[in-house]
């Protein structure tokens, strides 16, 4: 999911120095969505780990 996230920032950014604000803004939200349902997924499974070694 993180790779998905590096994609749409990736295409984001070439879009924006192309010149395409809106598709930029719109591929930027959706990594910005992806990377943090990542970071929490990340957090859940560090908890789960931590509880199953106790």
């Amino acid at each position: 999911m993180l790779r998905y996230a590096l994609i749409f920032f990736i295409v984001a950014i070439i879009a924006g120095v192309l010149g395409f604000g809106g598709i930029a803004g719109g591929l930027a939200s959706i990594a910005q969505i992806l990377f943090y349902i990542f970071v929490v997924l990340l957090v859940v499974s560090l908890i789960s780990s931590l509880l199953k070694k106790a």
